[in-house]
């Protein structure tokens, strides 16, 4: 095999050609620095993503990744999204960077979605991020700076990134005791014993709504009790809001416990996403907000974020930010926007009834009662792992070994196939302290 290779060297103000053959006889091996990397595991809910995509089984349903599907199992891209898209063309909007802190006028859309209408932003720094991951990122990343030597508590179980993205940043990451599965329910006197146990001032990552991935929120009364609790050790609470609108079909009342922390004066931070409730998964969409005291500690706030931000990816993406705020500024399709969220929380909590009645109708004796008491887009069945191993290896239904099924990837044609199948592996078998 013989390559023609031509040089070209600039030398004494003209161009110098030379040919040369390169034979594969001759050519050397390439040098490799790469040869003691270890191959990386396979993110635990992304792999099962790509397994069921390599999977040949017709009978093969996904109730893994969580992103909202039709009634047709189809992804649904809201129409207020698409109106909003129409706009923004018609308009010519440009492709120019994003300031380091985002869209402004996106990021005060978004606060106020959050906070409220009367959110006090004055003393709100708020900045645009790459979804949620990126501001749980970007929050855990300005903890370690400013924040030194505090733990931060994580729910036992939670989003398993969480993990993940508070240990990069170098925070000692701890667990507080949320879920009881012997009774599929909130374990609040363990919550409150651990979060009584932890030293003064610790950070606590909760859920704003919509607990991932067990479905299961305190109630009002018991947040009253949280609230008195952090109030009293002065703990930071870092709320995650991945869900808000989507979770019961009115994002005012899903932004209830987040208002009521803030109008408690506690210190608070917020991640929050817009990947689920406006349907923009790929977008990478969101923000961080950390409550100050006063403008002038938001500015400083503000400049210290955004050197967070800076060498790590210098400014966010446009669309998506551009889509939010496009919606959330024009009176009509805000109310669309509301309507379509009700719509999708409507046939998720439709799904939860159902098939806790396909389950009955299959001749399941169990209690599934919280299945149906849960909210948002996850139920926590209470199945085993070897359960969940069971329902992919002779059903072909993935789903997470920790029992947790996206209700939103139920529909008409495989619901009672699916009921059918967690009958039979849970058929004479505990679903409680598994």
């Amino acid at each position: 095999l013989i390559m023609n290779a031509f040089l070209f060297i600039v030398a004494s103000g003209g161009l110098l050609a030379s040919s040369f053959p390169v034979t594969a006889e001759t050519s050397k091996p390439p040098i490799s620095i790469w040869n003691d990397v270890p191959k990386g595991p396979p993110d635990a809910i992304l792999g099962i993503a790509q397994a069921f995509r390599a999977c040949e089984d017709d009978r093969k349903v996904n109730v893994c990744v969580g992103a909202y599907r039709d009634a047709s199992g189809k992804p649904w891209v809201l129409p207020s999204v698409r109106a909003a898209e129409e706009q923004m063309l018609a308009s010519n909007e440009n492709k120019e960077y994003l300031p380091i802190e985002g869209d402004q006028a996106f990021v005060e859309k978004a606060l106020k979605f959050a906070y409220g209408g009367d959110a006090p932003l004055e003393r709100i720094a708020g900045v645009q991020t790459l979804s949620g991951t990126g501001a749980c990122r970007i929050g855990g990343e300005f903890l370690a700076l400013f924040y030194p030597g505090k733990p931060i508590y994580l729910p036992v179980p939670t989003w398993g990134n969480h993990h993940k993205i508070f240990a990069e940043c170098g925070l000692d990451v701890q667990t507080y005791r949320y879920y009881d599965r012997s009774t599929n329910r909130l374990n609040l006197d363990g919550m409150l014993e651990d979060l009584e146990s932890a030293p003064e001032g610790s950070i606590l990552l909760m859920h704003a709504c919509a607990h991932n991935p067990t479905g299961c929120d305190p109630t009002d009364e018991q947040w009253s009790q949280l609230i008195d609790l952090i109030k009293r050790k002065q703990h930071l609470v870092f709320f995650d809001s991945a869900y808000q609108g989507f979770a019961s079909g009115d994002a005012e009342a899903d932004a209830k416990a987040l208002r009521r922390v803030v109008d408690e004066g506690l210190p608070v931070m917020l991640a929050q996403s817009f990947a689920k409730n406006f349907g923009l998964y790929g977008e990478r969409c969101g923000t961080l907000s950390v409550v100050g005291n006063d403008e002038e500690q938001k500015e400083i706030l503000m400049s210290q974020l955004k050197c967070v931000i800076r060498p790590m990816y210098s400014s966010p993406p446009k669309h998506g930010s551009s889509i939010v705020r496009t919606v959330l500024s024009d009176p009509t399709l805000t109310k669309q926007y509301y309507e379509e969220c009700e719509t999708m929380a409507g046939r998720i909590q439709s799904m939860r009834t159902r098939l806790v009645d396909a389950l009955k109708e299959a001749g399941s004796t169990h209690d599934w009662s919280h299945v149906t008491e849960q909210i948002g887009m996850f139920a926590f069945t209470g199945m085993s792992a070897k359960m969940c191993d069971q329902l992919t290896s002779e059903y072909a239904i993935f789903l997470t070994r920790d029992g947790r099924i996206s209700i939103a990837g139920l529909n008409d044609d495989n619901l009672e196939y699916v009921a059918t199948a967690i009958h039979a592996v849970t058929n004479g078998k505990s679903i409680t302290s598994n």
